[in-house]
């Protein structure tokens, strides 16, 4: 026997905490999949509270918004089954859970089982585990619920669900971080998982910026022999529909597992009504190549980050250099050009060229630029001082008030204009503290902080290949070394180890978390690991007082690396 099932699958990108507004997305999806006769909708992991909602969990009031929306969304459910995420609460106890709604009421809850507590989670911190794997009976169909993590974790709860309840399918909810090929490893993961419990699977995953975090989406249906049927685009608010036809009878599954669930089981009466077009197929969007994952990555936790936030419009300043430039094309394409606001600030050592790629980036932008030159302020600055720091040699200090200086003209057009300002800052300068306190460090929102530069430099090539209008980063930007000319003939290798090493050295000690000694077995130069190691664990405070920026790297300064700033632990490379 075959049961025929329209599904939609809603790919939303809801703002934490704003119950009202995640409740009135969620029925504006419900709408339209009423108006294409779907049977069943599936909304991502706690669409109703936002992910992550952190602290917010603590507080009674929040838990009845969410209660409250739910109601909404229960009512809407008379004709068409939902699935979606919300934050219980029951007692002192707090769940992150799945509501199914049916028939105008709240049918099934299922708790999350797994909850994730390693890099950008905190979910024990909040949240009471689940205890038993949830199957739905719906007519002649059975349906497995779970929630993100439970698919990430050794327990078998998808297999269980299929052999011990019968599953025909797994619906998945989840909110899972974006990192660079995640797509690719959350794909091979759910394939694998629809062939071992052998079961359609659906996985639906939210999309948008919360923070540092960026969510790509990226739903997925697969079949019972782990056949993909559906991909969404990803990075994108979406609706997509698919209509299953999932046979009844199903063959015995072998199940093991150390652990043997109590399976809870609910039962729906809702109709299953079909649509006169049923047949319609499921679209596989293309996967997209790697620098083109990352730049829409950016861009999405760059515009939800300032429109979320309340601002319209941005302000950075404008170098001349390759990290300014991307950073500029970044908030160009988030936010449109007329949105962004560079600023060039020329000091005593800035060369003529770096004013002329700055202003030529802006054009190909089309972009607003104010020149504001700091030779008066930081001459002044230099005379307050010049009686207390009299018989000393100018050395880093005079070359950080320059960037203090530009910091505190960034900040004033802030404040004047309510613009949110842009700190320019990569991965690589924020590694080992090769920036300033309150100047090039001083921003609401730093884009390209999880982006080391060997990748600014891929991406700005990237950038320039792929544009339908010819160049938009002046070519020499992209190939002259990198100087913050902060004195005459600065450039950052003066100081730094090369980039192609410095940034393998950051990514072994920061992301790979290997000590000193692995790290020279990679065949990296000891003297230079040593010293970058040194810098890394020097430069915490000053991460600290740093921007958010997007996370696209596997582990990030900021929600993902948490070192003590005041630490006696001294590794090897200091002896």
């Amino acid at each position: 026997m075959i049961q025929n099932l329209r599904l939609a699958l809603a790919q939303i990108n809801p703002h934490v905490g704003d119950v009202p507004r995640n409740v009135n997305c969620i029925l504006d999806y419900v709408a339209e999949a009423r108006r294409q006769q779907t049977n069943l909708i599936v909304f991502p992991e706690l669409a109703l509270a936002g992910y992550p909602p952190e602290d917010l969990v603590l507080r009674a009031d929040f838990a009845a918004a969410n209660r409250r929306g739910l109601q909404q969304v229960a009512e809407a459910s008379r004709d068409l089954t939902i699935i979606t995420g919300f934050v219980e609460r029951l007692g002192d106890r707090v769940f992150n859970a799945a509501a199914i709604c049916a028939e105008g009421r709240v049918a099934a809850i299922y708790h999350k089982m797994c909850l994730p507590n390693y890099g950008v989670f905190d979910e024990k911190r909040y949240f009471t585990p689940g205890e038993k794997p949830l199957v739905l009976n719906w007519n002649r169909l059975k349906i497995g619920v779970n929630i993100c993590e439970d698919i990430w974790t050794p327990a078998p709860i998808s297999e269980f669900q299929a052999a011990v309840g019968g599953a025909h399918l797994i619906v998945n909810i989840s909110a899972s971080p974006y990192h660079v090929r995640k797509g690719v490893e959350r794909e091979q993961l759910v394939g694998q998982i629809a062939g071992r419990a052998a079961a359609f699977f659906v996985y639906v995953n939210l999309v948008g910026g919360q923070d540092e975090l960026v969510f790509d989406g990226q739903a997925l249906i697969f079949d019972p022999h782990g056949k993909l049927l559906l991909r969404s685009a990803p990075f994108e608010e979406k609706l997509m529909f698919a209509d299953l036809k999932i046979p009844l009878k199903r063959t015995p599954a072998e199940f093991e597992a150390g652990d043997r669930y109590l399976l809870e089981t609910a039962a729906l009466a809702a109709p299953m009504i079909m649509p006169e077009d049923f047949g319609q197929a499921p679209i596989i969007a293309p996967m997209k190549e790697e620098l083109a994952e990352i730049f829409a990555a950016l861009v999405l936790g760059t515009r939800d980050y300032v429109l979320k936030n309340g601002f319209k419009q941005v302000v950075l300043g404008l170098s001349g250099g390759i990290d300014s430039a991307l950073t500029a094309v970044i908030a160009a394409q988030a936010l449109g050009s007329a949105n962004v606001h560079g600023v060039l600030m020329p000091g005593p050592y800035t060369a003529a060229m770096s004013n002329e790629d700055a202003l030529e980036l802006a054009r190909h932008l089309g972009m607003h630029t104010i020149a504001l030159p700091i030779h008066e302020p930081f001459a002044a600055y230099k005379k307050v001082l010049a009686e207390v720091f009299a018989g000393r040699a100018e050395e880093l200090t005079e070359e950080n008030l320059q960037s203090r200086v530009r910091g505190n003209l960034i900040m004033a057009l802030s404040n004047k204009f309510g613009w949110l300002a842009l700190a320019t800052g990569n991965k690589s300068e924020i590694a080992v503290g090769y920036s300033t306190l309150y100047g090039d460090m001083a921003g609401g929102f730093a884009v390209i902080k999880d982006v080391p530069k060997t990748l600014v430099h891929r991406l700005a090539h990237w950038v320039n290949q792929t544009s339908k209008r010819g160049e938009i980063i002046p070519a020499r930007t992209i190939v002259r070394p990198p100087t913050a000319e902060l004195r005459p003939q600065q450039t950052d290798q003066d100081t730094l180890p090369p980039y192609e090493i410095l940034d393998r050295i950051i990514e072994e000690y920061v992301e790979n978390e290997r000590s000193f000694a692995e790290i020279i077995q990679q065949g990296l130069p000891a003297e230079a690991v040593a010293r970058t190691i040194r810098m890394i664990d020097r430069a915490e405070y000053k991460r600290r007082q740093s921007a958010p920026g997007v996370k696209i790297s596997l582990r990030n300064f900021g929600k993902d690396r948490r070192m003590p700033m005041t630490n006696g632990f001294k590794p090897e490379a200091w002896r």
